[in-house]
This record gives structure tokens, sequence and C-alpha cells, in this order.
């Protein structure tokens, strides 16, 4: 496994659906003694079947403490756009989501002040500095196959452009969703800039079925076998393959001969400025980061712990570390893309017509 893995900056865009149980927020946020929270969070760490990282949570902590969690899922992008346009009349206490978008809430003056205990197990790479947020679940960016209809994964790029993936390649729409905001950010790498990415991708469109808000979404579509290839993450496709066991994950590489590359993707967390509740979301950042909590990461989420100190040796741990092997991972410079994130998306738009 990388050593990178306890050192990301991790997925996901948006299923947009709520499980039954999980109420819609803001029903008591005029009362800041309410028994409980609002998240606001990129998908992935729920689970449709109710076996999810964040299922197991959200139950654990209101058993603990009495305080019920409000879940609202949406694309990372569309997480923060949301805060900005309730700026005066906040429901959420807790957003989650990935990055460049943790920082664009931090940058829009979303995000208040706040370190949960634990958070100095965790890397400093993988929070932040002032304490506006900090990683929950380590994550990488990948792309996802029908291993029933394909009997090797695409190697590069340039495979993806192949005829026979003509509407059938999808991936996530960059700057609503995490996962597909990813794949501007690894073109941009691989391709050594701007230009030279902006027109691969304008020739990958040909193949490109379009527009999605969630990458959630594709994997369903990638199982069926409606897609070959989409757009994904480790964490999440990993832990929807026992219902959807066709997805294979992969890493396209740069050009032929080169290694397979990702970049860690990670979910992170942070307070919400003028949380209706924020007393109980400091609680819930507390157990989030929590050893126990943690622990629980890659056997519950099928994901990677966000704490250095937590080495995880469960099946699912052993798996993961099988897919990452091999694997080179990259640092993106965040601070560039959150400075430059509008610029590269309407680069894409106009490269791709979108």
């Amino acid at each position: 496994m990388p050593s990178r893995l306890h050192r990301p900056l991790t997925a996901g865009a948006a299923v947009l659906v709520l499980a039954a149980s999980v109420t819609a927020c803001g029903s008591s946020a005029a009362d800041p003694n309410a028994k409980e929270i609002t998240v606001y969070s990129a998908d992935g760490l729920k689970s449709e079947q109710g076996d999810g990282f964040y299922d197991k949570v959200f139950k654990d902590f209101e058993k603990q403490t009495g305080i019920k969690v409000n879940y609202v899922e949406s694309g990372s992008g569309a997480a923060v756009q949301r805060l900005a346009r309730e700026r005066t009349n906040t429901k959420a206490d807790v957003l989650v989501t990935l990055p460049p978008f943790i920082q664009q809430a931090d940058g829009k003056g979303l995000l208040d002040i706040y370190r949960p205990r634990g958070a100095e197990h965790v890397a400093a790479a993988d929070q932040d500095p002032n304490g506006k947020w900090v990683s929950i679940v380590n994550n990488y960016f990948c792309f996802i196959y029908n291993k029933k209809e394909l009997k090797q994964p695409p190697a590069t790029w340039q495979d993806l452009t192949d005829h026979r993936f003509a509407s059938k390649l999808q991936y996530s729409t960059p700057g609503v969703a995490g996962d597909g905001t990813a794949v501007l950010i690894k073109a941009l790498h691989d391709f050594g800039g701007q230009g030279p990415a902006m027109d691969f991708l304008k020739k990958l469109q040909a193949n490109n079925v379009g527009p999605s808000s969630s990458t959630g979404q594709l994997a369903p579509k990638t199982d069926k076998g409606e897609l070959l290839v989409a757009n994904g993450d480790v964490q999440m496709n990993y832990a929807n393959m026992k219902s959807m066991p066709n997805q294979g994950i992969f890493f396209p590489a740069a050009k032929p001969g080169a290694r397979p590359a990702t970049f860690a993707l990670p979910y992170a967390a942070g307070l919400v400025k003028n949380a209706p509740h924020a007393a109980n979301a400091r609680k819930f950042l507390d157990y989030l980061l929590s050893k126990p909590v943690q622990e629980e990461v890659s056997a519950v989420g099928g994901g990677f712990s966000a704490r250095q100190d937590v080495k995880a040796t469960d099946p699912n741990a052993v798996a993961l570390a099988k897919i990452m092997k091999g694997v080179d991972v990259f640092q993106p410079d965040w601070n560039d893309i959150d400075k430059n994130l509008d610029t590269y998306i309407d680069a894409w738009k106009t490269a791709t017509g979108s």
C-alpha cells in the first residue's frame, strides 16, 4: 500500500435518495437545545441497504448521546452551494464533502473553527491548519468498469476514446460532483496542464453519455452493463460491490507504459458557521474521529482511516491494500485548484460543449 494512504487530502458526488428513516433538515433549527443535528454530505458513506458506515455511525451516536442525525445528501459542490444560499438562515450543522469543495466552503466563510478530539492523530496534510475542517475517511479517485463485459480494464486515458465505449462511458459533472471534479484534476495532472487536458477531454466527449450530477448513480449503471466505464472513488465503489458485483476498479495511466496513478480524495468534515445545534455538532465531530469509530472505517465503510494510529487488518483493509498495490499516488496542488477551479470548469465546459 502506498505510504500516502495515511496522508491524503477523498468522495463523492451524490445519490439523491434519502433513507426513509432519515428526516429532512431544519425541523427544529430554531431550538438550539434540540437533541438533533443536520449533516450535509457527499454520498458514498451511506448505504441504501442500511449497512453502510454512516448507517452504523448515526445509529450508534444517537444511542450513546440521544442526538438524532438528520442527513441530507447531494453532490460535493451542490452541498456548498446550498450552504451559501442558506447563509442567512443556516440549517446544517456539519458539512462533509471532498476537496476542493471543503476548501471552497472555507473560502466562502461557511465553516467555523473546531478541532475535534483525535485530530492530533490526523496528518497535517489532511486537515486545515486553521482548524476549519479535518478528514474523517481517507479515499482515492478511481474509475470503474463492467467486469462481465470487459476482460481487462482500459489501461490508459487513450483507451477510453476507443469506439467500443461510444455511449457506454460517463463521468459525473465537474464543479457539481466531487468525483467529477476529480476527473478534471487527474486530467490536468496527467496531461501536464490545462491546454492538453482540455484537448483530450474534448476528444473523449465523443464517447461520453453526458452530464450527471451524481457519481453514485453511475455505479449501478456500470454494474448492469448500461455503461462500460464510469468514474468513482475507491471507498464508494468497493463498499457497494456486495450489491453490484460486476464492478471492477481501475486507475488509467497517463500514457502507454506509465504506471497507473491516482490521488487522495478524502471525506472532510467541518462545523458549519452559525450552526443551529453547534454543541451537538461538536460532539458528533469528536465521535467521528474517535478511535473506535475510525477502526470501523474499513471494516464497515470500506474506506481508509483518517487517523495515523489506526492500523486496520480486517478483510476489507487487506482487500483495499491489494487494490492500491502498484498504484502511484500524486499530491494535487489544492491551493491552485481552489483558486482556479472556476477557470478550469469554464475551460471544461468550452472544450466539451457542456
